[in-house]
């Protein structure tokens, strides 16, 4: 007898397929949080979710209205709107995917670390507002990236990535901050450990991949951005709340720091309102580390390779978030 699943993200349609052909499907191809009422209906029944982009926390609440829920597959690599004790509590393996997404992460924050230091967007803008009129004076000078000594704080997947591109395509100094020591990045690309303070002080570029948890939430305070360089620039990926948004204003707006690009934010979207919406030295991006055609597709047939596998076999073992469930 097959089991049901609640789809509520559109994805390709052949992996639409194979979750039809594998399951009693319910499709839901706009957030759930749109149509509140059907969507708790059809949890009900649910052995299985699948998804991304779901304002809702899966907590006790939500895991109320789903009783026979045993698996959940995120198209995402963070989860941080599951509440792992209460999927533990109920014996819900939840599925995530990590590696799929490694490459194209990482291409994005090197484009924003790029194009940040040299004011791309903003020489851009130069030219459609009419007031390239004459060669560009210091004012509006980028800054060097081949050589500079690069601060990277997590060392996972995509800190690897970032690594790999900054020593052998910028020959950049590399320095890491991470929980534990990672010896093949120390020795492939001569990486140095750090504490985050000394990270902070040394380094011309700093790039935040951390995973957002209770000691990660505003790691980077005001009293960290006054540690960094005049001329340092910093690159979040990561998630919004890791840095203090207010702080950074305020340091992009009195130069304590030279500039920032931001993919990710405290408040997504980012409220028209903000105040970093009024800083030239400061580069944004829609949360779209993973927004390729390439990566997008390998994200979702993953996702559907981990919800069959979590509700097909014993012991699933790719992508497995909370394996302690059993």
């Amino acid at each position: 007898m097959k089991k049901n699943v609640v789809l509520f993200s559109k994805i390709p349609v052949e992996q639409q397929k194979r979750l039809e052909q594998a399951f009693n499907l319910t499709i839901f191809t706009s957030s759930p949080d749109a149509d509140k009422d059907a969507f708790t209906k059809a949890l009900i029944n649910a052995d299985g979710i699948i998804g991304s982009n779901m304002a809702t926390r899966v907590d006790d609440i939500f895991l109320a209205n789903a009783p026979n829920l045993k698996a959940a597959s995120t198209i995402s690599v963070g989860f941080d709107n599951y509440d792992l004790a209460a999927l533990k509590k109920r014996g819900i393996r939840l599925m995530n995917t990590p590696t799929v997404l490694t490459e194209g992460t990482a291409d994005l924050i090197f484009t924003l670390l790029m194009a940040t230091a040299r004011r791309t967007v903003e020489l851009s803008n130069l030219i459609h507002n009419g007031k390239w009129t004459k060669s560009i004076t210091p004012d509006y000078y980028g800054t060097d990236i081949y050589g500079k000594t690069l601060g990277i704080l997590g060392m996972g997947r995509i800190g690897k990535a970032i690594a790999k591109r900054a020593h052998c395509g910028f020959d950049m100094n590399i320095l890491y901050y991470n929980r534990s020591a990672h010896q093949d990045v120390e020795q492939k690309y001569q990486a140095i450990r750090c504490e985050l303070d000394d990270l902070l002080k040394q380094a011309d570029f700093v790039v935040v991949i951390l995973p957002l948890t209770p000691e990660t939430t505003h790691l980077i305070t005001k009293k960290k951005l006054a540690l960094m360089k005049p001329s340092a620039i910093l690159i979040n990926g990561a998630r919004g709340k890791i840095i203090d948004q207010q702080a950074l204003g305020e340091a992009l707006k009195n130069k304590i720091i030279r500039a920032a690009g931001l993919d990710v934010f405290e408040v997504e979207p980012l409220p028209m309102d903000s105040p970093l919406l009024k800083l030239d030295n400061i580069l944004l991006s829609p949360h779209v580390g993973s927004a390729t055609t390439e990566t997008r597709y390998a994200m979702a047939k993953c996702a559907v390779d981990n919800i069959i596998a979590a509700l097909q076999s014993d012991k699933p073992t790719a992508n497995w978030v909370n394996p302690e469930v059993g």
